[in-house]
């Protein structure tokens, strides 16, 4: 052999002995979903896979527009999961918006889920988490870097994230979608999409290492609606095992599909369809859909099949999927999403509150007083937290203790995290998603305060997705909620115990809320 071939051979040599290795790494890699193989790629830490941009629905796209999700296509070879999936349609957020974050290619061709695990094998069975992102229903996505699943699975959980239709594409209703639906619903496609997510995680997790009847689900604010939503949900029964709620809940009237239609047939109006309708709407480009606005109130309704009869109702009949629940809201929730609220003047403030509350208005300004204007702004901020987040989780707890046979667990998220906004935001709407994932995305001066408690809350996280009971070895004991004892858990500077959180307000918008389902007895209730 001539020296010129003996070195094509070493290269030869040396190429196998790099590559082989890989190769079967990128074998060991792969796994068997219903639909064909998929291969991921290593986290930032070397136990952690993941899998990004797996299909759980087929493309919602146009006959499928405006319809419950049907099953994936399968596949041959195997599937890279490697790069995230489209973001779903939406106007994004303002340049300068705290929640403003980077998002994939947008398409409507957005049903797709990710998988972080670091199960070593499918035999390990570990407790799953789903998560469903916020964004109030018309923004966000799944591949949000504050969303990484990381931390959590390298503590024994395998982390599923996923996308859902968003906006109009999530939620229109219309009479002649109802009409063709074949169970007299429209609506609601977004619930329906979360839906078809948890049933694909529950035929193939356990490939991941993941163990199908241990199933969690968790999110926040739009999210934290939508557990609510899945738990009011015959459709969702037995497919998930526990819950948590993170700021959001849909105890307060709801929407009918009566109301939901005609809004959707403003919507079509709108656009310009008469005729044909669903055609018509269903050859609009995305662009034309996105640009003429979401039909108003985009948030689930009773539209008689995925939700039979209002949440309240539902939990209140102890008709609900009955399972151990955790959830709570934040002490500043409105800072972020209220900003108009920091300029209020007292005698505004006072005229709202007299127009809205009617003979009630002393009460509420008894809880909620405006002697000057500094004050008028903390008592706005304070009723924005009470009324739109704390009372919605306390009924929830409540509901949930009354009815079903699981616990509830409630904490108070009242941690400021560090840095220039601190004090304008405080413990501000969403502020916990980045202890719950331990990600700390937002560029803030994070202190060794913040890493403790990102600790405690993704073991109390990740405890109650094992066995129903956050509790745990070196941490805070957490008390399960009793509606005498009204004990929630304080998850900030420090991690203590308190009762009555914020109960005047709470039960003032009981009454308030009473008199909106029951006049007589309400007006009663309220004026106690």
């Amino acid at each position: 052999m001539n020296t010129s071939k003996m070195f094509r051979s070493l290269l030869a040599l040396l190429f196998l002995v790099a590559v082989v290795p890989a190769a079967l790494g990128a074998a060991s890699d792969s796994i068997r979903v219903e639909q064909g193989l998929v291969s991921g790629t290593p986290g930032t830490h070397p136990d952690v896979r993941v899998y990004r941009g797996i299909p759980f629905a087929a493309p919602p796209v146009g006959e499928l527009r405006w319809k419950a999700p049907q099953p994936p296509a399968s596949w041959q070879g195997t599937r890279e999961a490697k790069d995230f999936a489209n973001a779903c349609p939406q106007t994004p957020y303002p340049s300068g918006s705290l929640y403003q974050s980077k998002l994939p290619s947008m398409s409507e061709d957005c049903l797709y889920l990710n998988v972080w695990t670091a199960a070593k094998s499918a035999a390990e069975h570990r407790p799953v988490m789903v998560w469903i992102h916020g964004g109030g229903f018309t923004r966000g996505s799944a591949a949000s870097t504050a969303y990484d699943g990381e931390v959590l699975s390298r503590k024994g959980v395998v982390v599923v994230t996923i996308n859902y239709r968003l906006g109009v594409f999530g939620f229109l209703a219309h009479p002649e979608l109802t009409a063709e639906s074949g169970h007299h619903a429209s609506g609601n496609y977004a619930l329906l999409d979360q839906i078809a997510a948890l049933q694909w995680v529950r035929k193939n997790i356990a490939a991941f290492g993941g163990d199908p009847d241990r199933v969690t689900i968790f999110g926040e604010s739009a999210g934290s609606w939508a557990v609510n939503a899945l738990m009011a949900s015959p459709l969702a029964k037995g497919l998930f095992h526990r819950a948590i709620g993170e700021s959001g809940a849909s105890f307060s009237p709801m929407r009918t599909l009566a109301e939901s239609e005609k809004a959707g047939e403003k919507f079509a109006a709108a656009l310009g369809v008469t005729q044909d309708t669903l055609k018509a709407l269903r050859a609009k480009s995305t662009d034309e859909i996105l640009k003429a606005g979401d039909a108003p109130t985009v948030r689930p309704a009773v539209d008689g099949w995925v939700l039979p009869q209002d949440i309240y109702t539902i939990f209140a009949q102890g008709k609900q999927n009955d399972v151990p629940l955790l959830i709570g809201n934040n002490a500043d929730e409105g800072t972020s999403l209220a900003p108009q609220g920091a300029s209020i003047k007292a005698a505004a403030y006072v005229d709202g509150v007299r127009q809205r509350y009617g003979s009630a208005a002393d009460q509420f300004l008894k809880i909620y007083p405006a002697g000057n204007d500094e004050e008028a702004v903390a008592s706005f901020y304070s009723a924005y937290r009470d009324q739109v987040f704390g009372w919605e989780m306390r009924t929830w707890a409540r509901q949930q203790t009354r009815t079903g046979h699981s616990p509830a667990y409630v904490y108070y998220f009242s941690r400021r995290p560090p840095g220039p906004q601190s004090q304008k935001l405080r413990a501000f709407h969403a502020a916990d998603v980045a202890y719950v994932f331990g990600t700390f995305f937002w560029s803030f001066p994070w202190e060794e305060t913040d890493h403790k408690l990102s600790d405690s809350i993704t073991s109390y996280w990740v405890n109650f997705a094992t066995s129903g009971n956050p509790n745990g070895e070196g941490l805070p004991q957490w008390p399960a909620y009793g509606v005498q004892s009204d004990q929630v858990l304080e998850l900030g500077d420090r991690i203590v115990t308190r009762s009555g959180v914020n109960k005047a307000g709470l039960d003032f918008f009981d009454g308030y809320y009473q008199s909106l389902r029951s006049p007589q007895t309400g007006r009663a209730a309220a004026a106690k």
